[in-house]
């Protein structure tokens, strides 16, 4: 059986922290920013986790299960 591949698109998107945790970038920051107000543009601008229940699809992507 060959190996699995990781899906491109999640590993652009997604990076795993020492502790397992997965990392990811907020939406709506790359344009259609000037109706934004600036709060809300530097709110965006820091990284998160995924959340517990997204976790598991994102593992099998990534072919960390």
């Amino acid at each position: 059986m060959p190996k699995m591949k990781t899906k491109s698109s999640a590993k652009k998107r997604f990076q795993v922290t020492g502790s397992g945790k997965i990392k990811r970038k907020h939406a709506f920051k790359s344009h259609i920013l000037t109706k934004k107000t600036k709060k809300q543009k530097r709110n965006l601008t820091h990284d998160t986790l995924v959340d517990k229940a997204d976790e598991p699809n994102i593992k099998i992507q990534l072919c960390m299960k």
